[in-house]
């Protein structure tokens, strides 16, 4: 038996006018009907809710302000979950919604009850429909879409396999819209820059996702020790396929090294804020052996942070290595920077960022 997450897009659920696409919405839950029946749980990780909400509020093009796209969400997610529900019914299967923020999963008490409610779901035979909560998020709603959240969702439920639906084949060479010479990728062992630069920017005017953020979330999940397929959505039996490791979209391979959902979240579950640079010295102590980043390893700082701050530590090469959550805010640390510990100034953190808020990016 599996557990499969099962993330579809806003393209493959909505029309170009933001109605729900109906036929397609069927097919994918007798898929899930199917999945159910061989005996694996599947968490249905679902986005649309905004495009959805755009005819019923006469809107004809997204809008950027986060106000009026939560107002959308909120119009457009329960009438997206109405007919999920209804035609998992048709096929004699209960729906459960869930509303999530990747906010909740970098917090020990949320992470623990979200991850009991879905179990308990599962267990009770229920499809779990997982959204972002749109309606109260605010930088997520802007960047995150579903794609990371249903690489979150994964790594929650000690899922198998992340199946990211779309409306291409999988990832290819160059952007096939673009490119004629653009040949499909099988198998992905290690997500790298070169595979990062040919996934291109978000594919639909309704979705903010694209290939680019299905690519970050399958990065994500590969961390988590999940195997993901990225497959187009009106695959026949696209889904079964990807529980069943047969030929389909394209495959990234799980990685053998797990982060702990606390580090998932701090690498991937939030927008980094700005940059530290530090020299070799401080760039061997973290990736060697384990160290805190201090002030004397600190040469320069990049953005505009405050204390909390999710911030990356790069190299003097600039190659991103880290990420961590920075316990001086970029003002101080210019301060501090290059200082030892007993130079600091009374009341002054010793660590930059401790040890156990960073996660190693690079060996």
């Amino acid at each position: 038996m599996a557990v499969a997450v099962v993330k579809v897009g806003t393209s493959s659920v909505t029309s170009a006018s933001g109605e729900i696409a109906e036929a397609s919405l069927a097919k994918l839950c007798q898929q899930l009907a199917r999945v159910r029946a061989d005996g694996h749980k599947v968490v249905l990780v679902c986005s649309g809710a905004i495009a959805a909400g755009m005819p019923l509020l006469s809107l004809t093009e997204r809008p950027s302000d986060i106000g009026t796209l939560q107002a959308l969400a909120a119009v457009g997610q329960p009438r997206l979950m109405e007919r999920l529900s209804a035609l998992l019914a048709a096929e004699g299967l209960i729906a459960g919604q869930v509303l999530l923020t990747p906010y909740d999963f970098g917090h020990r008490e949320q992470y623990l009850h979200a991850r009991e409610t879905l179990g308990r779901l599962l267990d009770l035979g229920v499809i779990p429909i997982v959204n972002e909560n749109d309606t109260v998020a605010d930088d997520e709603i802007r960047y995150g879409d579903n794609d990371r959240l249903a690489a979150l969702v994964s790594h929650l439920v000690d899922a198998n396999v992340l199946v990211l639906l779309t409306d291409t084949d999988g990832l290819y060479t160059a952007d096939p819209r673009l490119d004629s010479e653009a040949s499909l990728i099988e198998e992905i062992v290690v997500v790298d820059e070169a595979h990062e630069q040919g996934a291109g920017g978000p594919g639909t005017e309704r979705g903010s996702g694209g290939m680019a953020s299905k690519l970050a979330a399958a990065k994500m999940a590969s961390w988590s020790g999940v195997r993901v397929v990225i497959a187009a959505s009106d695959a026949p039996e696209v889904v079964m396929g990807a529980i069943e490791e047969k030929s389909v979209g394209t495959v990234i391979q799980p990685r053998t090294e797990k982060l702990s959902s606390r580090k998932l979240w701090i690498a991937f579950g939030r927008a980094s804020a700005g940059r530290i640079v530090v020299d070799a010295g401080a760039r061997t102590a973290i990736l060697k052996s384990g160290k805190s980043l201090l002030p004397a390893g600190v040469i320069r700082v990049e953005g505009d942070f405050e204390n909390d701050d999710a911030v990356e530590v790069v190299a003097e090469d600039g190659v991103v290595f880290a990420k961590g959550l920075v316990r001086y805010s970029s003002l101080d640390l210019i301060s501090a920077a290059g200082f030892r510990s007993e130079q600091l100034p009374d009341g002054s953190p010793i660590a930059v960022i401790h040890r156990d808020d960073l996660v190693m990016l690079a060996s």
